[in-house]
């Protein structure tokens, strides 16, 4: 399990930090600093804040961590700056800006805050927020700055990951170079707002994968995600804010979501009987997560074998490429939309829905204002519900390709692909083969049972020596079957009654073939 959780320091590559010295406050006042070797610790003693320096490094950071867990470090406030001794000192203004100076009184990092106060008090919160705000204010939405508006690679209960528009601020994560290195890496973690809000994780600009968006229950691409006893989460999104956040449940319990320097999140849980980090969740979860894998209108299914294929009324688009196992170049339409009434919708259940960055939404419609809104427009080519919660609102149109869609056997949502009226059929709704696949099995099921009843009616009356045929002596030795007259045959089915008919195949209608009373004349 350790080599899942590179960030996740071992105590023993943390012994600066078992010498030093801890204030009894979890704060410090203008004019008071905290030099390199002091800490100060949270009021319920989870957390503590001062100097440190990670795995094998020798450099000098100011951050804080578990203090049951010295080396799971979840802030750190000079993470592209490191100091290369121990003459740090971090103190407080007057103004109430945190500033950390080196050994020649440069400033190393500062708190960058847009308003003073009068009587400023830095304090470390036992919920890991390190806050600036007036002495005798405990109002945190009127704090000069606090350390949750600045994450790095940890993401705890109480933060908002998201954007706050009326403040300016982006709220994202970002990997660590190395467990030695704690300096900004290549990965990133973050709330998208184009189109319809989701969370999206990159390598440097390449998406690696993005978690659908909200739809009122979990994001699309978490059908994971829901209620359970350790934590809630919630998504607000209104004029000034979009966020995801969590809330822990039980007090004892200790959780973080991590975004490691392999570009992997990952939710992690603390054992104190092994007294380690048990991971709970993890993404990207499979190849199926791996951004648009199956390229523009293809599906990714970790159950099929290969994993890819086109949405029901597409093909590849390079069919040497497809049977090669490269996706990259996705699906085009097997027939030509005609947007002047031509056009159906063909419904696919339990999908992760597509990119939303290009994507347009109402929160008021409901799903058949959404459907006439989508027609109407001939460059839309999918809607669905935009929450699904109750019984469903809002609307959610696609323009173009339909990328990055996979299907999940659970918890996944419907969505209404535009297709030519002669792909539907008349149906509206349907996953990719399905219709194709009926027909054949009832076709199959049709002929077993013609098969079987002609089989079981000729064994019958063999052996009885009842068997009636009509060919001539010299051919007998070689015809087996019974062939009956149209005579017969007439009587047998009642004049071909409907009554009678068992259903059709390619070479016309099967009926029962009754003729005991005939056989036994």
């Amino acid at each position: 399990m350790e080599s899942c959780l590179p960030i996740l320091l071992h105590s023993l590559c943390f012994v600066s930090l078992v010498l030093q010295i801890s204030y009894a406050s979890d704060s410090i006042s203008a004019g008071q600093n905290i030099t390199d070797g002091q800490t100060i610790v949270s009021a319920g003693g989870n957390f503590q804040l001062g100097f440190f320096s990670p795995g094998n490094s020798k450099n000098r950071y100011v951050g804080i961590w578990y203090k049951i867990s010295a080396g799971t470090v979840v802030w750190i406030a000079n993470q592209e700056n490191p100091l290369n001794d121990s003459s740090g000192v971090l103190k407080l203004t007057p103004q109430g800006v945190l500033t950390l100076l080196n050994h020649t009184d440069g400033i190393v990092w500062f708190s960058n805050v847009s308003r003073s106060t009068q009587n400023p008090l830095a304090q470390l919160l036992d919920s890991v927020n390190f806050v600036v705000r007036e002495a005798n204010d405990n109002d945190l939405d009127d704090a000069i700055w606090q350390s949750f508006d600045h994450p790095c690679n940890s993401l705890l209960a109480g933060m908002k990951f998201g954007i706050d528009r009326a403040k300016g601020l982006d709220r994202y994560l970002t990997s660590w170079k190395s467990v030695d290195d704690p300096s900004p890496g290549d990965f990133t973690y973050k709330l998208d707002s184009s189109g319809y809000p989701q969370l999206i994780l990159r390598n440097g600009s390449v998406v690696q994968f993005r978690s659908g968006p909200w739809n009122g229950l979990r994001f699309s691409g978490f059908p994971q995600l829901k209620p359970n006893p350790v934590y809630s989460f919630g998504f607000v999104f209104n004029q000034n804010e979009i966020y995801y956040y969590f809330n822990i449940l039980n007090s004892s319990v200790r959780q973080m979501l991590v975004l490691n320097d392999n570009g992997i999140s990952q939710r992690l849980t603390w054992v104190d009987r092994t007294h380690d980090w048990r991971l709970y969740a993890s993404g990207p979860t499979d190849e199926c997560d791996t951004y648009a894998l199956c390229g523009g209108n293809g599906n990714c299914n970790m159950a099929s074998s290969p994993k890819c294929v086109c949405l029901t009324g597409f093909v590849p688009k390079y069919p040497s490429d497809w049977e090669s196992m490269d996706w990259l170049n996705g699906c085009v339409r097997r027939m030509e939309l005609n947007c002047q009434g031509g056009d159906k919708f063909l419904k696919f259940t339990n999908v992760k829905l597509p990119d939303t960055r290009l994507s347009w939404f109402n929160k008021s419609m409901n799903l058949q204002e959404c459907k006439q809104t989508c027609l109407r427009n001939c460059s839309c080519t999918a809607y669905s519900n935009l929450d699904i919660s109750g019984r469903g609102s809002g609307c959610l149109l696609w323009f173009g390709e339909l990328m990055d869609i996979r299907q999940f056997d659970e918890n996944g949502q419907d969505i209404y692909v535009r297709m030519a009226a002669s792909e539907v059929g008349g149906s509206s709704r349907g996953n990719t083969g399905a219709r194709k696949s009926t027909g054949i099995i009832v076709g199959v099921v049709l002929s077993v049972v013609f098969l079987l009843s002609i089989t079981v009616i000729y064994v019958k009356y063999k052996r009885a020596g009842k068997i009636l045929a009509f060919s001539r002596q010299s051919h007998s030795e070689d015809l087996e079957l019974p062939l009956f007259d149209i005579i017969t045959i007439v009587n047998a089915t009642n004049n071909f009654s409907d009554n009678n008919k068992l259903g059709e195949g390619g070479f016309g209608a099967v009926y029962k073939v009754t003729i005991v009373n005939f056989l036994e004349l």
